[in-house]
């Protein structure tokens, strides 16, 4: 019995030395940020007058997720606050994640938390409990108080309710709200399509400058990946093993965050087999549990006919139907033959409707809008934009479960 207890755990870890490494979470020392050199030098000269103690340029990033915004965003804004305190200027960031802040008081909240100092000022920013006038008014005087230049940082600046918040903060000096202190705004989206929905008022005084992060490339990825291969052991990646995942990276999506999740599972598959190498052909097995974790991450907690409605495009998707999206009727027939099968009373066509949007949301479909001409009116297209066997897959485990 002793036996099994004194063997019951690892001590010794074979394989990663450093595991947080390959962690999405861990922001790269400043050697780290890898192929993103022009958009780094682009950003800092957008935000360079707030060093003297001037208002720095609104920015928006557009590109696709795991492409390095936030990475860049926050690197750039880190250095400016070092350099500009070098100038004797006063100055700090505040990063919002609005897909958590979605609401504008949330997201006015977490600003104004993040930036005070109840000691300094002795202004309170409770949770909740106050106006969303009140939270700006308290951000406002924080702001004059302390700082000479501030930067805003909105991630997924796309998932926010509306844009009465970019209003304010992008006007907030024009209309008077805040006499010391200097604003900039810098909003990250993964929609290139985003700034069509903007306001015509906020468009104009929140882009400033613009800027599309590309897709990393196949070099870009390896040189990412080999900048954290000391999250393992020496010697224990097979050479080849870097260039297979950033080669499978690139061709897929030139996504930085999956390339280092492959990395990271290629590591657990070799623990898992007791194997003392990480070889090539787990990248492969790696890719697949990436892909199949990162969507069961993102239904997690879903219904039951929010997850009919997804099997019914990975079906549509898997036919020999066309390959440019399916209308949203078509959709539906297949979703209320896959209720039956459950036998469960399928939804109205307006919910389903709702779901897809849902889903587009969230980015597991996209959604495009179609004129059928006089005779047709207009139609909705929808689109899976994760791999269909995956889904099927995914969608089937849980039917059993």
């Amino acid at each position: 019995m002793s036996d099994t207890g004194d063997n019951l755990f690892t001590r010794e870890d074979p394989i990663f030395a450093n595991k947080e490494l390959l962690e999405i979470s861990h922001l790269p020392g400043e050697g780290r940020i890898v192929g993103r050199d022009d958009e780094i030098a682009n950003l800092a000269n957008a935000v360079n007058p707030a060093i003297f103690g001037q208002s720095p340029s609104n920015v928006l990033i557009y590109g696709k997720t795991g492409t390095g915004k936030s990475l860049c965003a926050k690197y750039v804004s880190q250095r400016l606050v070092d350099t500009a305190g070098e100038e004797g200027v006063n100055a700090t960031f505040a990063y919002v994640d609005c897909a958590q802040d979605t609401t504008e008081t949330q997201a006015v909240q977490t600003i104004a938390d993040s930036v005070n100092d109840a000691a300094d000022t002795g202004i309170k920013v409770p949770d909740k409990g106050l106006s969303t006038s009140t939270y700006y008014k308290r951000l406002w005087r924080i702001l004059d108080a302390r700082y000479d230049v501030v930067l805003i940082l909105l991630d997924e600046i796309d998932k926010l309710d509306d844009d009465d918040i970019l209003m304010q903060l992008s006007r907030a000096g024009e209309a008077g709200k805040i006499a010391d202190c200097k604003l900039g705004v810098i909003g990250i989206s993964n929609k290139i399509q985003y700034k069509e929905r903007m306001d015509e008022r906020v468009k104009s005084s929140l882009c400033e400058r613009e800027f599309v992060f590309p897709p990393y490339d196949a070099n870009q990825l390896r040189d990412i990946m080999d900048a954290r291969s000391d999250a393992f052991r020496d010697g224990v990646l097979d050479p080849s093993t870097i260039p297979r995942a950033a080669a499978l990276a690139a061709r897929e999506h030139g996504d930085a965050r999956k390339a280092i999740d492959i990395l990271r599972y290629a590591g657990e598959i070799a623990q898992s087999k007791g194997a003392s190498t990480v070889r090539e052909n787990f990248v492969t097995q790696a890719r697949e549990r990436a892909e199949t974790d990162r969507f069961r991450e993102l239904i997690r907690g879903s219904t039951p006919h929010s997850r009919y409605v997804l099997q019914a495009l990975a079906v549509l998707s898997l036919s020999n139907e066309r390959k440019d999206g399916f209308r949203t009727s078509r959709v539906y027939e297949i979703y209320e033959s896959i209720c039956r099968q459950e036998g469960s009373d399928s939804l109205s066509l307006r919910r389903v409707r709702d779901l897809l949007k849902e889903h587009a949301f969230l980015d597991i479909i996209e959604q495009s809008k179609h004129s059928g001409g006089s005779a047709e009116g207009s139609y909705t297209k929808h689109q899976l934009l994760e791999d269909p066997e995956v889904v099927k897959d995914v969608l089937t485990e849980n039917t059993e479960g």
